[in-house]
């Protein structure tokens, strides 16, 4: 699991930072007055003495408020809050539908990383005193996010907590969905799981993230054909890999085939796995081969593949042409990604 920074565990529990936006989105569209709260006795003697200002001033700088770390810290969340996790959402109906993704937290966090994957490209060209603290900072917020909902899952607690970001629809928590029939109670609560499995999950997701960041990486300098490739492996779960079942009197009902971490989560000893016994084995993730009698969903799957290597490269140009000046100190929501044009359709 990444490091936490003591920087970035506190904005968890920083009410300013979401309170404040909060506010102003209030107030901005409020008909009434806004009345502003009274000022504290440091924040007046602050404005009307220039030299507690400067002290004041001086004192944060001592104990690195205004370092660029602690800065990419506070920028990169409201970037990570409002930028990355919002994508997977923005295209639900490509990722989910043209892409058959099940609605599954697997699938928001392979299409998470791959928008926090886009970011980090652009923040590595930033300035050196900048770039390295804004790409790890976007890292860490993503791993607490992570293991957030993961602990939300496996160690649901007893009240309603506040999220580390925003809710998201692209995924149900199986804890909080209601069965089928209209008027049924919650499902049971489980009883919390041991922080080992917690860690556990957060080992897989490291080792995905940066199997994926490596792969996008090596594309990005080699060409469209491995972005592609990339692609077709770590966001379409490399379907079809192992050849293709086509519809007939002895084809079996359900062919199952997933891809199989074998330097992680539970595998010890590589030798004494059967890989081709667990790559046939449902591990419920939602993502495996197509059964036979629908094999002609494979016929969409190059120009999928075609619509977001597009989309990879356009958002790359995009995002390079947003200066360092407004990373840094400006107007950052120009990191916005945009939507995918012309999905393929099945």
């Amino acid at each position: 699991m990444l490091p936490r920074p003591v920087v970035l565990r506190t904005l968890r529990g920083h009410a300013g930072l979401k309170s404040a936006r909060t506010g102003a989105r209030y107030l901005a569209t409020s008909s009434e007055k806004p009345v502003e709260p009274p000022k504290s006795w440091l924040t007046h003697k602050v404005e009307t003495s220039p030299t507690a200002k400067r002290v004041f001033l001086g004192l944060t700088n001592l104990f690195g408020y205004g370092s660029p770390k602690q800065v990419a810290g506070r920028r990169t969340f409201g970037i990570y809050e409002h930028i990355a996790v919002t994508a997977p959402d923005k295209d639900r109906d490509f990722w989910q539908q043209s892409c058959y993704l099940p609605p599954t937290f697997q699938s928001w966090f392979t299409v998470a990383n791959l928008h926090i994957w886009m970011l980090t490209v652009r923040f590595r060209a930033l300035p050196d005193a900048h770039g390295r603290h804004y790409e790890q900072a976007l890292i860490d917020h993503f791993f607490l996010d992570i293991e957030d909902r993961i602990r939300t899952v496996l160690q649901p607690p007893n009240e309603p907590t506040t999220p580390y970001t925003l809710e998201t629809t692209f995924y149900q928590n199986p804890l909080t969905s209601q069965n089928s029939s209209e008027g049924e109670p919650k499902k049971k609560k489980k009883g919390r799981a041991p922080d080992r499995i917690v860690t556990r999950q957060m080992k897989i997701f490291k080792e995905q993230w940066a199997g994926m960041g490596l792969a996008f990486d090596l594309a990005l300098v080699k060409g469209d054909m491995d972005m592609a490739a990339a692609i077709w492996r770590n966001l379409l779960g490399a379907r079809g890999a192992q050849g293709i079942s086509y519809p007939s009197e002895t084809a079996k009902a359900q062919n199952f085939r997933r891809s199989v971490n074998l330097v992680g989560g539970e595998v010890v000893n590589v030798a004494k796995i059967d890989v081709e016994r667990e790559e046939r084995t449902d591990d419920g993730s939602g993502v495996h081969d197509f059964p036979p009698e629908e094999s002609d969903k494979y016929v969409s799957y190059p120009g999928v593949m075609l619509d977001v290597v597009q989309y990879v490269r356009r958002e790359l140009v995009r995002l390079q042409a947003v200066t360092d000046e407004e990373i840094l100190a400006g107007d950052w929501e120009k990191l916005k990604f945009s939507k995918m044009s012309n999905p393929v359709q099945s």
